[in-house]
């Protein structure tokens, strides 16, 4: 079947699967956000006892805690629940579990649905991906800069906290009133929401328990985001010859994790999947893929083969693929 075929085509392929069903929700949000509270509760009763089993746990917690994200991240493509009043007010819930202003990410995201793959417009709820082209073209300081947000250690580093607990905080006057409001309601409800939990348990505790759930989730949650559009053959075209059905397919991996690591990524790594129809929830996506055979030619990566894109840093609208340093120095002295 030709990837060329118009959106509608393989949007009715699918549309199937985008029923989102209450027993299944309700069986992922126990396994995802009750999960995670019943863990950090734990948490705080054995820290005293045992600072190294409260550890122990913040791993599985972090687990539940990246599928709780994938369920706020399911409720902002209004899939999750049957009904609309239910994907917003469960999405406001789980935002504050996990940090996000539910209407701004929501925006934000749709924006990233909408102009994946696309060179003309990156730039909103995507990884900065520069042309061999760009890089070359700015100054010192800014092929500096670049340099350093692409580096594993700031990515991993830095970046699951500016993601997660600094970068929801701020708000431009570029954003939509809608937006704004989101993130500041947001933020006077996580102040209102912590200021309780620290009054209660002390800010000592607060940053014992939270701190190693949240970063684990938090690098997971980065490395997922990165390698679902950062591969070598990653899909990049400009203006008419884009496709939103080739931005899904050819642009989108299916990272094909271990069961258990599916579980905890909430299926998120049948990407290209979820790019062809953001409506089809979470608990619909594996049996999406296996039922249809248009998903057959999809680019597949190993867990390996996501550590193996980090080495990647430019795109290269000629071939259409990403490269490496060393590859983008041979391609400009070439």
């Amino acid at each position: 079947m030709s990837a060329a075929a118009p959106r509608a085509y393989w949007r009715d392929s699918v549309s199937t699967y985008e029923r989102a069903s209450t027993r299944s929700a309700v069986l992922d949000l126990a396994s995802s956000l009750g999960a995670y509270v019943v863990l950090t509760v734990a948490m705080y009763l054995v820290r005293e006892t045992s600072i190294w089993l409260m550890l122990a746990l913040a791993v599985p917690a972090s687990g539940f805690l990246l599928r709780t994200f994938i369920v706020f991240h399911d409720c902002t493509h209004g899939s999750f629940m049957p009904t609309k009043r239910g994907n917003v007010w469960l999405g406001r819930l789980t935002g504050l579990v996990v940090f996000q202003p539910y209407a701004n990410w929501r925006h934000n995201h749709a924006v990233h649905h909408g102009s994946s793959g696309d060179l003309d417009r990156r730039g909103t709820g995507d990884v900065e991906t520069l042309t061999a082209a760009e890089y070359a073209a700015r100054s010192w300081q800014g092929r500096l800069a670049y340099r350093l947000f692409r580096s594993p250690v700031l990515l991993f580093g830095i970046g699951p906290i500016w993601s997660l607990m600094i970068g929801p905080r701020l708000w431009t006057k570029q954003m939509r009133p809608r937006q704004r409001h989101s993130v500041w309601l947001t933020n006077l409800a996580l102040a209102a929401v912590l200021g309780a939990i620290i009054w209660l348990v002390g800010p000592v505790a607060w940053l014992e328990v939270q701190m190693p759930t949240a970063i684990l989730a938090g690098v997971g949650g980065v490395f997922l985001f990165y390698v679902q559009h950062q591969f070598e053959d990653a899909y990049w075209e400009s203006g008419e010859q884009w496709s939103y059905a080739d931005a899904a397919l050819k642009g989108s991996s299916y990272l094909k994790l271990p069961k258990l690591l599916q579980f905890f990524t909430g299926n998120i790594g049948l990407h290209h999947v979820h790019h062809l129809s953001a409506k089809i929830p979470n608990y619909n996506l594996q049996r999406a893929h296996d039922e249809n055979p248009i998903f057959d030619d999809v680019p597949v990566l190993t867990l390996l083969d996501g550590v193996r894109t980090l080495r990647l840093k430019l795109i290269d609208p000629a071939s259409g693929r990403l490269l490496t340093w060393r590859q983008a120095r041979q391609a400009t002295a070439g």
